[in-house]
């Protein structure tokens, strides 16, 4: 008997791993398609780890629970029959529904069926999950342990050596690496497509190593037993073979993505000794619903203080980046003992100044160094853990670089706000590989990512201490210069005393019938200066801000929105905010009767920021001059 079981003995195991296996041959048939070698491979993988982790069926959600993460999430076959024989989930409606659009049991696997933590599919991601997670689990005492399943091909991909170096700086001894080392991949062997030292790596990067037998469940449960007791992340090689258990698919890479046909399904549950009642599947199939309703995840709440606003006085220059780490450095001090509040970077502190928060609480500040594809996902994986999670960048690196992560963050519905500074060309000198002029456009992909571009330092504090507050995924997007803040007609800060932040509202900053000037960002404070400049050559000009230029509430501006309308924007004029009163127009039904927009049409110079205002159009006085040539 292995010391490293817990309630099941190994013959129970193995009794487990040929029904599994029996599970995975008629979910991949009952649907024609699916994974079934690789799931076959990882079996007796899933079954160590789920009989191991401290994970509850009738309580799947307990905040204490060990996290399981499954990399490779092709292998949804596997994890759903180890899940459904260990009462987790209806084995029945798994089988029958793999993979069918009436059915939760999807292709890959899915965050909120119990037992499953994070929607995997995409390679290479799931070793960041589970550092985010094992962070989370220290960082707020709750000492849960986290278990990553991987596969062998995708330890190739540069962000897990990203991956592996973060849990070895943050000595995360509660993380364990499973890997299925099948040496089959779809296009043959994984050693010949591209090697990898996979151990040598590991130990590289400061983990334990243990090698086993991924089909001998006394190794598997004996390392995974011990895999805790030490001061360091350990990683578990599991040599096993493609389309173990069943003697025709042994070793043929071809089963990696091929269900086997009705005929050849009885052969292998023949051999495997179990039942043969696919017919049965079958007929369930073709009852089930043609849709179904999204799965929602059960998240802890998280509430923290946000404290009272800050108005900055309409006389002194301020960038909203510093607004926002005056406001985050706050929200720290505030929570520090109370709630947890985690901030991640990319070696660049002092510019999307976080290190006002470093200075505040500085072991929940978590420096990820220059992997942003990592910290992204990091941010992501901790932020569904009951802590409230920051992650800040550049635009172009914490939105268009890591758009396939904040993306996969966005499918987890995580609860991650991204701050990212330096958008546009008003970063000025640092040239066109530095200006981010796609990030709306970029996040207009997303279904539940929402969007704020705040326009003066007001608006900024007031836009952190909403999306503290508020759940679900955000991204706050600031610019790199200085301005003074935006003022009333009477002189008074606009986004002062008694203004409140509501997502979705377009301020309406100046009042005029003559021509709407209608911006985003900071981009608003050069309009404003115009409409007072023109106000003084008799044309009223009305003044409209759109922080989200995603989600903005433009019927309820409808009326300054029919005569002459300019947009202004510091981005890709074809994809901004412009794109968005575009698609207004045509929903609304009715047209301007003149429209201009007015953003970037091309990667911009190095050079000034405010010459390249002036060049594209944006300045105060190029406004003025368009407005006069219209009117």
């Amino acid at each position: 008997m292995s010391g490293g079981l817990s309630g099941r003995d190994l013959n129970e195991l193995e009794r487990l791993a040929k029904v599994c296996r029996g599970d995975i041959v008629k979910m991949t048939t009952v649907a024609n398609s699916g994974h079934p070698g690789g799931s076959m491979s990882s079996i007796d993988i899933f079954l160590s780890i789920y009989s191991q982790a401290r994970i509850n069926p009738d309580d799947p959600y307990n905040s204490l629970r060990d996290r399981v993460i499954v990399s490779h999430g092709h292998t949804s076959p596997g994890v759903y029959a180890a899940l459904g024989r260990l009462g987790f989930l209806d084995i029945d409606e798994a089988i029958a529904g793999f993979r069918h659009a009436g059915s939760i049991y999807e292709g890959h696997i899915t965050r909120g069926i119990p037992g499953v933590e994070w929607t995997t599919g995409n390679l290479g991601q799931g070793l960041s999950a589970g550092v985010g997670m094992a962070l989370a689990s220290k960082l707020t005492g709750k000492d849960f342990r986290v278990f990553v399943s991987m596969s062998d091909a995708e330890q190739a991909k540069g962000q897990v050596a990203e991956a592996r170096r973060t849990a070895a700086k943050y000595d995360l001894n509660n993380l364990v690496v499973v890997i299925d080392y099948n040496d089959a991949q779809i296009s043959g062997k994984a050693s010949e497509i591209m090697y990898v030292d996979i151990k040598a790596n590991y130990l590289a990067d400061g983990w334990n190593v243990i090698e086993v037998d991924g089909h001998n469940f006394e190794e598997l449960t004996d390392a995974l037993s011990g895999a805790f007791d030490g001061p360091r992340p350990v990683a578990i090689i599991c040599r096993t073979v493609m389309g173990k258990g069943v003697s025709f698919m042994e070793g043929d890479v071809s089963y990696h993505g091929k269900p086997l046909d009705i005929e050849a399904a009885g052969k292998a549950l023949a051999e495997l000794g179990v039942d043969n009642d696919i017919d049965s599947y079958i007929e369930m199939r073709k009852r089930l619903p043609v849709g179904h309703e999204s799965i929602v995840p059960v998240d802890e709440p998280v509430e923290v203080e946000t404290g009272r606003p800050v108005t900055y006085p309409v006389d002194k220059k301020v960038d909203n980046r510093s607004a926002f780490g005056r406001a985050l450095a706050e929200i720290g001090s505030l929570n520090r003992g109370k709630q947890p509040v985690l901030v991640f970077d990319c070696d660049l502190k002092p510019s999307t100044k976080v290190d006002g928060f470093e200075k505040v609480w500085q072991e929940n500040f978590l420096q990820i160094g220059v992997q942003e594809h990592n910290a992204a996902a990091v941010a992501g994986a901790s932020s569904v853990c009951g802590v409230l999670s920051f992650f800040a960048d550049f635009g172009v690196f914490g939105v268009d670089e890591t758009y396939n992560q904040q993306r996969l963050n966005d499918i987890n519905k995580t609860n991650l706000k991204v701050a990212v500074t330096h958008v546009g060309i008003d970063v000025g000198e640092d040239g066109k590989t530095h200006h981010c002029l796609d990030y709306i456009g970029a996040l207009r992909n997303f279904f539940d990512f929402g969007l704020i571009v705040p326009a003066d330092p007001n608006q900024a504090d007031r836009a952190v201490r909403y999306i503290s507050r508020e759940r679900g995924n955000f991204v706050i997007a600031m610019g790199r210069s200085t301005m003074k803040p935006i003022t009333d007609e009477n002189g008074m800060p606009f986004f002062g005393e008694g203004y409140e932040y509501r997502y979705g509202l377009v301020d309406i900053i100046r009042s005029g019938e003559d021509v709407t000037l209608i911006s985003t960002g900071q981009v608003t404070h050069k309009a404003v200066m115009a409409a007072d400049e023109l106000k003084e050559h008799g044309i009223r000009a009305a003044v409209l801000n759109v922080s989200t230029p995603i989600n903005a509430d433009l019927e309820a501006v409808k009326k300054y929105l029919k005569g002459n309308v300019i947009s202004l924007e510091d981005h890709n004029v074809n994809s901004g905010l412009a794109a968005t009163l575009k698609d207004y127009f045509v929903r609304a039904g009715f047209l301007p009767e003149r429209f201009i927009p007015v953003g970037v049409d091309k990667y911009m110079y190095s050079g000034n920021n405010e010459a390249l205002y002036d060049i594209v159009g944006l300045s105060k006085n190029s406004i003025v001059k368009r407005v006069r040539d219209l009117i």
